[in-house]
């Protein structure tokens, strides 16, 4: 393969990118080491009632109480709440 080809081929291949990037069609996943914190506020989704599946660290709310998966497909309610 000469250097044009090489030049058009990753030439196609960014234009395939950009394309997946501004189409929103691609899934991805960013895990950070370090601590967040928000200085605005954090909507987290309500439900009327717990899926019945889930993974370790999704928080939602039912019923007003914060529920964290705590294991595999198991809810728990953070803290005290009342």
């Amino acid at each position: 393969m000469n250097q044009n080809e090489t030049i058009a081929g990753l030439q196609r291949d960014l234009a395939a990118l950009t394309e997946e990037f501004y189409r929103n069609n691609f899934s991805a996943r960013q895990d950070f080491v370090k601590y967040s914190s928000f200085t605005t506020r954090l909507k987290v989704p309500h439900y009327d009632t717990l899926p019945t599946t889930c993974e370790v660290g999704e928080i939602v709310e039912q019923g007003g109480e914060l529920n964290i998966c705590s294991a595999t497909d198991t809810w728990t309610v953070v803290g005290t709440q009342s």
